[in-house]
């Protein structure tokens, strides 16, 4: 394994120079466009890592599945659902067209910005604190992982340049989709995607919903009717508008996060955390979706 996977980092190195490191929030674009990491843990808790692994970097979007299946073991699916959709949108991750156009009017989906912040806002807590620490509970079981914490100056630096997610906000909450205070609940999102990460990490926290919620000891974590529903988007919707290109070429549930990360699985088989913070045009890590797509080849890991 170790050997299949240098050679496919190495073959995919040179995707690099066609990616750039994303600017929009100033703290991302600190980021080595160089760094190029993945891990792989299968069933039995053995775990390859092969590039710059200990590098860290914040979950991003990555963190949206996450927080899904949070809300959904918080206030039950009908809640979560009721408020946001189940389909693909085919538009940027931070568009906001769909919810001025469509009726009723509510976030397409969990894994775009409007349908994560709405997601965020129904995790148990009476204010962002307790919220985030409900999810981080979440992050570190999952991972194994309780040093996992959020990064203050990714935190910071999407919170002072956020105009676009707080006019999804308080859009949203102008259309009855969001309730409470805006502003806290879009400190809960940007808090969930400024939480810090390894590759391992990623991949450990794949490996267990590939083994539908478990821990690899046996520790129920999440149901697995609620990972099923995670997963499935992942499929549809987790790798942005490149979502239908990605499951034909690799067909892995898959999240990708603008730091560069990206979460995949095979179900009963292995986790996958692949980083490497140059992105293509619809934010996703290029080198790491070549990665990926071999990777899956390779092991035949494709789930069609």
């Amino acid at each position: 394994m170790e050997e299949m996977l240098q050679k496919i980092l190495d073959q995919n190195r040179y995707w690099i120079k066609y990616g750039e490191v994303p600017s929009y929030i100033p703290a991302l674009a600190k980021a080595n466009p160089e760094d190029l990491g993945v891990s792989v843990v299968n069933m039995k808790g053995q775990i390859v890592t092969i590039g710059d692994c200990s590098t860290k970097f914040t979950m991003q979007s990555i963190s949206k599945p996450l927080a899904l299946m949070q809300a959904i073991m918080d206030s039950g699916p009908v809640e979560v659902f009721r408020k946001v959709g189940m389909e693909p949108t085919g538009d940027p991750f931070n568009s906001i067209i769909k919810l001025e156009t469509l009726k009723p009017s509510k976030p397409l989906n969990p894994m775009i910005n409007a349908g994560a912040i709405t997601t965020s806002s129904l995790i148990n807590g009476s204010n962002s604190t307790e919220r985030i620490e409900r999810l981080l509970e979440l992050v570190r079981t999952l991972a194994g992982n309780n040093e996992i914490g959020i990064n203050e100056e990714i935190y910071h630096s999407e919170k002072e340049t956020a105009d676009r997610n707080r006019a999804l906000g308080y859009f949203m909450r102008d259309i009855g989709v969001l309730e409470g205070n805006v502003e806290d609940i879009l400190d809960t999102y940007f808090r969930q995607c400024a939480i810090e990460v390894s590759c391992s990490d990623i991949a450990n926290i794949a490996v267990g919903l590939a083994n539908k919620g478990n821990t690899l000891d046996g520790q129920e974590v999440v149901p697995a009717d609620i990972v099923r529903i995670s997963n499935t988007f992942m499929v549809t919707c987790g790798m942005y508008n490149a979502s239908g290109e990605f499951a034909i070429k690799a067909g892995l549930p898959a999240k990708s996060g603008v730091s560069g990360g990206i979460m995949a699985l095979a179900p009963q088989k292995i986790g996958i955390g692949v980083y490497s913070p140059a992105l293509d045009q619809r934010g996703n890590s290029i080198a790491g979706i070549h990665i990926l797509e071999d990777l899956s080849a390779w092991l035949d890991l494709s789930i069609f």
